[in-house]
């Protein structure tokens, strides 16, 4: 992945999400949409809102053209981002992780030791492009793990593409 795309230069980034939803919500979207625009350009196709088998949620998830498993955790508010104890337990179902956070937040805690600096990318986003302030090194999982999470990432996208087209299909399928 390029890590030293341009910074996006539209003046507003809420402009870019769906109306109706709080200013942390719209904020999150906005910096999905960025990550996920700069992840297409780099071959890198992700799903939002991933149930892993843990029980928790990946913000986004997605695959890169080698196959990888990247989850992506988005942060738009200090007390969201120092008050998530659970981070960790997305290591487990990915090669690589990020951070993705909105341009207006501190980064500063982000290179102390309880975000592991040397284990975690760091993304900034918003709603129109993002870049990668710090990749995410590789941390490999098991040849049966990756497949298992792959598979399952690509029935969900088809689950939801199904839903999308056919309403009337989601009252037959659980963990959209």
């Amino acid at each position: 992945m390029d890590s030293s795309l341009a910074p996006s230069s539209f003046p507003d980034p809420a402009a870019a999400v769906p109306c109706g939803l709080d200013t942390a919500a719209r904020s999150a979207a906005a910096v999905a949409r960025g990550v996920c625009r700069l992840f297409a350009r780099n071959d890198i196709w992700c799903l939002a809102e991933m149930p892993l088998r843990s029980g928790r949620r990946a913000d986004l998830m997605g695959i890169d053209a080698k196959g990888q498993v990247i989850i992506v955790e988005i942060k738009v508010s200090r007390a969201d981002l120092l008050g998530d104890g659970k981070w960790t337990d997305y290591l487990d179902h990915c090669d690589r992780f990020f951070w993705a956070l909105h341009p207006a937040l501190d980064r500063a805690c982000m290179e102390g030791p309880a975000f592991r600096p040397t284990e975690c990318g760091l993304i900034v986003a918003d709603g129109y492009d993002a870049e990668i302030l710090r990749p995410a090194p590789m941390r490999p999982l098991a040849a049966a793990r990756r497949k298992a999470e792959v598979e399952r990432l690509a029935r969900a996208a088809l689950r939801r593409q199904v839903v999308a087209a056919d309403p009337h299909c989601a009252g037959f399928v659980a963990g959209l």
